[in-house]
């Protein structure tokens, strides 16, 4: 854990977690949605990591908090104690999401308006202090600071959309309990982008363009539909 934490530490531009994807099994998808969602995961790096630990075997994996006591070797009291700080924790920095079917539609309307260059349409999808992240990770060339704003944004997403798409094909795919964008070209992934959204909007873009990030959805592996 503490060779992770210090690799982040030199990790070229933003860094996210690794998606994993859900498409096989969409109940599971579904059940764990909150502890699943990348923007989640990210928020989670700010835990320390005992109440992540709790946090992840708690709400991702439906310890006991018996058995999340034996695997920290600590009480069963302060298990309980470690899962609520984290969870108090990040309901304190995430705003309430929007329920599944809103972030579906917040995710097509958002696709439609980038796939058409509407930057009004998308500026009227984000909220005013949005945030866009792009994780290359110095491997592949990606935005290396956040891009603020909603108008940032909107141009942000056009001009990369004009980069990747040429060629590319458009899926939605399901990734950590939601569904997300996938750009391909000749089968080979390029970028998967998802959002973090409120009920005034979306909040946050969090795009992965780092290859190694993207080996499971290339062929054969099996993260289609």
């Amino acid at each position: 854990m503490t060779s992770a934490r210090a690799r982040r530490e030199v990790y070229v531009g933003p860094w996210l977690p690794e998606p994993v994807s859900t498409a096989d099994d969409p109940a599971l998808g579904a059940e764990r949605a909150e502890a699943l969602d990348l923007a989640v995961l990210l928020l989670m790096e700010r835990l320390a990591p005992r109440e992540r630990a709790a946090y992840v075997l708690r709400e991702a994996f439906d310890y006991s908090f018996r058995d999340i006591a034996e695997v920290l070797e600590t009480t069963e009291a302060n298990a309980r104690q470690l899962a609520r700080r984290a969870r108090t924790h990040l309901e304190s920095e995430r705003h309430a999401p929007v329920d599944p079917d809103s972030h579906g539609r917040l995710l097509a309307a958002f696709l439609a308006a980038a796939s058409s260059g509407d930057l009004s349409s998308l500026e009227k999808l984000l909220t005013e202090d949005a945030v866009s992240l792009s994780d290359g990770g110095g491997i592949v060339s990606a935005a290396r600071a956040p891009v603020t704003g909603r108008d940032h944004i909107a141009r942000f997403i056009v001009g990369t959309l004009a980069r990747f798409g040429v060629g590319a094909s458009i899926s939605v795919v399901s990734v950590n309990g939601r569904p997300a964008v996938l750009a391909t070209r000749d089968g080979a992934p390029l970028v998967l982008a998802t959002i973090d959204a409120g009920q005034d909007g979306i909040r946050r873009l969090l795009m992965i363009v780092n290859p190694a990030k993207l080996g499971a959805f290339g062929p054969g592996g099996g993260t289609r539909g």
